[in-house]
């Protein structure tokens, strides 16, 4: 029979977010304090706390999977390691937050965005490039994800595409481990292709303040305009971008596919798919770019004969000339990942349903995001090295190269810790049943530059 176990109350300082540490080594890793602490136009009276340990506070709770203004209360209340964790002065109230956020404003998107691109720089372990036929390419994966604000009456909210009542950012994300180098936030009801040329213009400029490599640029058909095609300002630049078809013939694809295309072997009864590459247009105009073309012809459907073939058409601008069809296609598809990091940012940090009803302060939020969810990356990703080596084994049982940003906050961030102040030093005590507590230790020496 399973004995009571019976609860006791100690006098012991336990924090239950010994991982905040690794947040605040990276934060040392930064110029952000400097930076927002000389944000010009941004007055505030009296203020007991300056601008950055506003905003490192909240990127603290970002950190922790709890992006709301109120939860600064609970380490309020203990406030001793979410101060030394993050290198504080104090911990603000809530309202002081929301106020201070609402001050600055946007006048610190630029320096958020400029220290996450170095901080990536300089600690991410690896930014992974996919190899191709023709070399190989660092992933750069731009898209829309709405985020769902329904029944509220935030500033901007209106109807996305995806039939909900919210925002509409567009982010950008590089390398095959996902780091977040761009983003902003946008009207629900705006157009994804809407000022996109611009933003990825910023975004390869970020881009090449972190890395020189080859860049491959993926984007869906929403963005299908020849002003996203990058031009050589930025160094080796490759793109492929599914085609929207608008009111071409399918019929005349199918043609085409016919005449030119490969049949693809393993197809059902009834069902016929060519896959190929043109660099002419349907009316015999040049292309400026190869066109990758993937048509499918369904002469039945659950088993009945169709008097007339269906046909489905896929077609990607691609500008690496060594590609083959499958190939492209292939990589175009892997664009999908993206999604996953998407996933991450709105569930497992909790981020769609921005705090603030001002549209400046939640784009405000959604960049500081930026930065925690960088942070979160880099402690997975320099998690796995320190577990499986570098360069990663190939024939190891489970094949693990990222970690996702929930394992990353329950396994490395979510630990009980006791904060010991003694002979004028500060320290933290994992208990020995902590199976991650050596791992989490060597993070800590590494990022501040001292292995072990």
């Amino acid at each position: 029979m399973l004995k009571l176990i019976s609860i006791k109350s100690s006098m012991e300082k336990l924090a239950s977010h010994g991982g905040l540490i690794n947040i605040g080594a990276l934060i040392e890793a930064t110029n952000l304090r400097d930076r927002l602490d000389r944000l010009a136009n941004v007055h505030c009276v009296d203020p007991h706390f300056s601008h950055s340990e506003i905003i490192l506070s909240m990127i603290g709770l970002i950190s922790v999977g709890k992006p709301d203004y109120d939860a600064i209360e609970i380490f309020r209340s203990k406030p001793d390691f979410f101060m030394k964790a993050l290198g504080l002065s104090g911990v603000p109230s809530s309202p002081t937050i929301r106020q201070r956020l609402d001050l600055i404003g946007r006048a610190a998107e630029p320096d958020i965005k400029d220290e996450s691109a170095a901080l990536v720089k300089s600690t991410a372990p690896s930014i992974t490039p996919l190899d191709t036929s023709a070399g190989k390419f660092i992933p750069l994966d731009i898209d829309v994800s709405p985020f769902d604000n329904s029944k509220t009456k935030k500033e901007c909210v209106s109807r996305t595409y995806k039939g909900c009542d919210g925002y509409a950012p567009i982010f950008a994300y590089l390398g095959t481990e996902g780091y977040l180098v761009n983003l902003e936030l946008r009207e629900g009801s705006q157009h994804c292709q809407k000022d996109t040329p611009e933003f990825i213009d910023s975004t390869l400029r970020y881009v090449r303040t972190i890395t020189d490599q080859p860049v491959l640029m993926r984007l869906d058909s929403g963005n299908d305009s020849r002003d996203n095609f990058p031009d050589g300002a930025y160094g080796n630049v490759q793109f492929i971008i599914k085609r929207n078809l608008r009111r071409e013939s399918l019929q005349q694809w199918a043609e085409l596919a016919k005449r030119t295309g490969t049949p693809q072997p393993g197809c059902r009864p009834g069902k016929s798919v060519w896959k190929g590459k043109t660099n002419v247009g349907l009316k015999g105009e040049t292309l400026p770019f190869p066109i990758v073309f993937e048509v499918t012809e369904r002469r039945t459907k659950k088993g009945q004969q169709l008097i007339f073939p269906e046909y489905q058409v896929d077609t990607y601008w691609c500008s690496i000339e060594q590609l083959d069809a499958d190939e492209a296609i292939s990589l175009y598809h892997d664009h999908g990942t993206s999604e996953q990091f998407h996933s991450e940012l709105k569930s497992d940090m909790g981020l769609e349903r921005l705090p603030s009803g001002r549209f400046s302060t939640n784009s405000l939020f959604l960049h500081l995001s930026m930065l925690a969810y960088n942070m979160l990356r880099i402690i997975g990703q320099l998690s796995v090295e320190e577990m499986y080596g570098t360069p990663l084994p190939v024939n190891r049982s489970k094949k693990v190269t990222r970690r996702r940003i929930r394992t990353v906050m329950q396994d490395l961030i979510y630990m009980a810790a006791r904060l010991i102040h003694t002979g004028r030093r500060w320290f933290i005590s994992f208990g020995q049943l902590n199976p991650f507590a050596q791992l989490v230790e060597k993070i800590y020496c590494r990022l501040r530059g001292n292995p072990l």
